[in-house]
């Protein structure tokens, strides 16, 4: 078996081949707007991976997913306007169910210098702290990441995935 790129990188960094991400649902994140439910009625024509402009949707195992490696989601609701079916029941609200996490293998928390993640966030969810001694340490704000996944594709070190929002039970 030859390694590509893509799983060799899911093997050094514990990811199967097959989720890209290494993400939820299995396979991948649905786009902005689509949900467990709504992606079976998913016909896989292929409309909303046409559509995207930044070409981040694929359809996987017959349902749309996003890859982040890829690139980003602008939001711009090109892939819910194409749909034929009722995939994006929600429409494109302008973020994901998930949010960016910086993991122990950032470079900037192990005393090299990169940014590469703060530069590229849209949304100013990433800032930079003073460290003594060393290089800033980046700090992730949850509540003004959009999940968009900007920062994914540039870090060298591979250390940014996403984590799902955590919703709090109402008390009854």
């Amino acid at each position: 078996m030859v390694l590509t790129a893509r799983t060799r990188r899911g093997f050094l960094t514990g990811r199967s081949s097959d989720d890209p991400g290494g993400i939820f649902p299995p396979g991948g994140i649905f786009p902005p707007g689509a949900t467990e439910t709504s992606v079976r009625s998913c016909s896989g024509c292929g409309a909303c991976v046409d559509a995207c402009p930044t070409k981040i949707i694929s359809i996987r195992a017959g349902v749309p997913v996003v890859d982040f490696l890829q690139g980003e989601c602008t939001f711009c609701g090109q892939c819910a306007e194409r749909c034929p079916e009722s995939v994006f029941p929600a429409g494109i609200a302008g973020g994901f169910a998930h949010y960016a996490a910086i993991g122990d293998g950032c470079l900037a928390n192990n005393y090299v210098d990169c940014q590469a993640c703060r530069n590229s966030c849209p949304a100013g969810a990433i800032r930079f702290w003073p460290r003594l001694g060393g290089p800033f340490v980046p700090e992730l704000d949850a509540h003004a990441c959009t999940g968009c996944g900007a920062c994914i594709a540039v870090c060298p070190a591979d250390a940014i995935a996403m984590k799902p929002r955590r919703r709090e039970a109402a008390h009854v």
